[in-house]
């Protein structure tokens, strides 16, 4: 019935249904105006992280403001007259930004100890590097023994300064934050009201839209920093480093893999086109829809505003290649009717093309669709993105397939036949035969040391990558956080938070409960804490906690993973050198907390304790570039010393920062890569056993996939590379492609197996038909894959490279492996004779 409606719809009208469905693919890739792109941290966050709460949180009450840093090694000593005068130069042009709010360099911050300063010469003012008449070998020793800024302003030895430019906060864009994540909270908790599930959508238009704008005007003021730098580069050595940049250049990439990707893979597949088939309609009509596939899919993603990450970059390359192997297999079967019907008309071609290899296409693009599908059960939104996306664009392509290319074909009279000038393809399908019957034991042989291998290599996969291996050194992203780790104290952020003892508000509740019974007590106690200030009412800020925080503070600071570390105890040791380098006693930390100027007061306390003194913050930054860095073990190693030798109790300790978030991230990779492969692996079996109606058969099938997806895991394994947001979907997605072949393969040999009932001369049938189209199409597949190793991202290039192998050995196991199995394991005498 199906066939028959097809027949007079698509065949007999293909003018018409041509114009139909372009008309409908223009429409809706209309929409492609509104595609946009997404690097933002938030887009590599988990799903509902708590962690990401809490750390949202933190940064609302120390602060935390947007900046860049801009390292500068100049050509002279950094105190020279020409290097100080072109430092202001710099600094002076930033400032003249819009949006920058201030520039802190060496220049402007207060000078303590150039000479000595004590809490009553602050009175006078602060003096700084441009104060008239500073004496600059003073200036020079702070700076290199300063706690505060050694490391941070000026590296070790003195040849490269950093300059901090802060953006102005955006009130708009952090209000439509809060309110978004305020109603996606509580939606997570509880049922949304009518009125509230309306104001989340609005809301989250509204921030989306603000946030493109925003994007821009970020990329905007980056490139006209970049421009300033340019004009100081003939008097030092800059690099621009910070999170905006690092967006900004990573959606650049994105933007790049888009269009070269998609370009290239496109004039690839046509030029393999015309080396295999060498006729113009074998070459029009797959790229038609190859193209309207792609512009579907852009269209698709601007109406429906999903956002293309680092993760979904490839998109087009994938559709692009999954849509012509579906036309690829239709052009060989066309190509073996004529020697099967020779002398038949263009229309009885075209249906007996269609009714033969609807039913394995079909199935071939349901197990892609599973494969991509089973990328929805990972915790992180751009890979769950990346699998809606891929299963949206692949049913498209299917349909597309077997509407515009049959229905061009029947705009084409006279049937054509395509031969090979050489005929390489026969060469390697016929060897792999050979191979199959004469060399079965050697072929089984060789793949189950493959397997064994892959097994090995398997158990050695990690999740440990660090974030400056995902960009070519010869990029700036790369370099600049490079000098920062290695000059400038390190690039990734850590904050460890520790709250008060919680014994420590048991035992205030009681004093307040027993002032309050005697009147007197009442009044003596107000007394004291009055004349002690926050020293006498807080858990942290006060002399009796001074060697507690120095004690974190250097731990922190010996651990070899961490660069610059700031605290209190560093504040302390600035407060002691106002206080004429006495000992500081709750007294003098109350009058030196009173009378600090405003502007020390909000750099020495408040990123690094709460105001009511009951909270601390330790300001990590860790060495990313560190080859010994293992995040987790790190996390795990704070806390555990933190409670064994500081004698912190485990519920006062909380580590947040891009550092735990991004650790998060890494190890749901492990828990997401084993629930994708078994999700696709459960699917794909059950979908074997309903096509072939033979759990054998099933069994067979999967075997050769298995082991092309396990050989790279393992590969990767063995060669130390370790699994990240891309290379995570490799193993999913190559079982998903892979097994396409599969289906053609076994559908074909059951076809050729009824002629004559000779397994070994069904399989040679199929080598020499079904075969070619999976060689055709996987080496389509392997070399389209092969271009994103043009990227300047890392993991793309993996994710390439990767999957162009498991490809290759995914052909070789069919063309092998699976016929070795379907010759040698056969069904029972008895199930044969029912």
């Amino acid at each position: 019935m199906y066939i028959k409606l097809y027949e007079r719809t698509v065949l007999k009208h293909p003018i018409i249904t041509i114009l139909l469905v372009l008309a409908f693919v223009i429409g809706v890739g209309s929409y492609a105006r509104d595609f946009r792109l997404d690097a933002s941290a938030d887009s590599l966050l988990l799903e509902n992280d708590q962690d990401l709460k809490y750390f949202r949180s933190i940064n609302a009450n120390y602060g935390s403001a947007e900046f860049l840093i801009i390292s500068y090694s100049p050509k002279h000593d950094l105190y020279a007259t020409e290097t100080l005068d072109d430092l202001r130069k710099l600094r002076d042009s930033l400032l003249k930004i819009e949006r920058v709010q201030s520039v802190l360099s060496i220049l402007d911050v207060p000078l303590i100890d150039s000479p000595r300063l004590t809490l009553g010469d602050l009175k006078n003012g602060v003096r700084t590097l441009e104060t008239p008449g500073i004496d600059i070998e003073l200036v020079r020793k702070e700076f290199h023994t300063s706690p505060f800024y050694k490391s941070l302003l000026v590296s070790p030895d003195a040849r490269t300064t950093a300059l901090q430019v802060i953006f102005e906060q955006d009130k708009t864009y952090h209000s439509l934050l809060q309110q978004r994540n305020t109603l996606r909270e509580k939606r997570l908790t509880t049922s949304l009201t009518t009125a509230e599930a309306e104001q989340l959508e609005q809301v989250s238009k509204l921030f989306d839209a603000y946030s493109r704008d925003l994007a821009e005007l970020e990329a905007l003021d980056i490139a006209e920093i970049r421009s300033i730098m340019k004009q100081h580069q003939n008097q030092g050595e800059l690099f621009l480093g910070g999170v905006p940049m690092i967006v900004a250049d990573m959606i650049s990439f994105i933007r790049h893999d888009l269009t070269s990707f998609g370009l290239g893979v496109l004039v690839f597949l046509v030029s393999m086109l015309f080396l295999i088939f060498r006729k113009p309609r074998w070459i029009i009509l797959p790229m038609v829809c190859c193209f309207a596939s792609v512009l579907f899919m852009f269209g698709f993603l601007g109406l429906v505003g999903w956002k293309v990450t680092v993760v979904s970059s490839n998109f087009t390359s994938l559709l692009l290649i999954i849509t012509l192997s579906l036309c690829v297999h239709l052009i060989v079967r066309y190509n073996e009717l004529h020697d099967e019907i020779p002398g038949a008309d263009q229309a009885t071609m075209v249906k007996e093309m269609v009714r033969s290899k609807a039913v394995p296409s079909i199935y071939t693009a349901l197990t892609t669709i599973v494969a991509f599908a089973s990328l929805l059960t990972s915790d992180i939104r751009p890979v769950i993105d990346f699998g809606w996306m891929m299963a949206i664009g692949i049913s498209f392509a299917l349909l597309l397939s077997f509407a515009i290319f049959p229905a061009g074909l029947m705009l084409y009279k006279n049937p054509v036949k395509f031969t090979p000038r050489f005929d390489i393809t026969g060469i390697i399908t016929r060897t792999c035969a050979h191979w199959v019957e004469y060399r079965s034991k050697s072929t089984l042989t060789v793949f189950v040391i493959l397997a064994i291998v892959s097994v090995i290599g398997i158990s050695k996969l990690t999740v440990e990558n660090r974030f400056i291996d995902y960009f070519k050194p010869t990029t700036e992203i790369y370099q600049g956080m490079e000098l920062i780790d290695r000059q400038l104290g390190g690039t990734t952020p850590l904050d460890v938070v520790i709250d008060a003892d919680p014994d420590f508000f048991t035992d205030k509740a009681q004093e307040d409960a027993f002032a309050e019974d005697d009147p007197f007590e009442d009044d003596f106690f107000e007394e004291e804490e009055s004349e002690a200030g926050l020293s006498g009412s807080s858990y942290w800020y006060n002399s009796y906690q001074i060697d507690t925080l120095k004690n974190i503070h250097n731990y922190l600071d010996e651990l070899p993973e961490t660069g610059k570390v700031l605290s209190m105890a560093t504040t302390m040791i600035l407060m002691q050198q106002l206080n004429e380098d006495l000992p500081l006693d709750n007294i003098s930390l109350a009058v030196i907390h009173k009378k600090l100027p405003e502007s020390i007061k909000a750099s020495l306390f408040r990123p690094y304790m709460s105001e009511d003194g009951n909270q601390v913050r330790f300001s990590l930054r860790v060495i990313d570039s560190n080859p010994n860095l293992r995040r987790d073990s790190l996390l795990k190693k704070i806390r555990l010393d933190l409670t064994e030798k500081l004698n912190i109790k485990p519920e006062q300790i909380h580590l947040t920062g891009m550092f735990v978030l991004y650790n998060n991230v890494l190890q749901s990779l492990f828990s997401s890569q084993i629930m994708t492969i078994g999700v696709v692996f459960l699917v794909i079996m059950a979908m074997f056993i309903i096509q072939f109606r033979s759990f054998r058969l099933a069994i067979i099938s999967i075997i050769p996939n298995l082991i092309s997806a396990g050989m790279v895991l393992g590969l990767m394994g063995l060669l130390n590379i370790p699994l990240d947001i891309m290379t995570i979907t490799i193993a999913a997605i190559t079982i998903g492609i892979a097994v396409d072949d599969t289906i053609h393969y076994v559908h074909r040999f059951n076809e050729e197996l009824i002629i004559d009932g000779d397994y070994l001369a069904a399989m040679k049938r199929c080598h020499d038909s079904v075969g070619r189209a999976m060689y055709y199409t996987s080496i389509t597949i392997i070399i389209g894959f092969s271009i994103l190793t043009l990227s300047n991202f890392i993991p793309t290039i993996y994710f390439g490279l990767f999957t162009g192998l498991a490809m290759l050995i995914a052909m070789f196991a069919n063309l092998t492996l699976l016929a070795l199995l379907l010759i040698y394991w056969k069904p029972r005498k008895k199930a044969e004779s029912k």
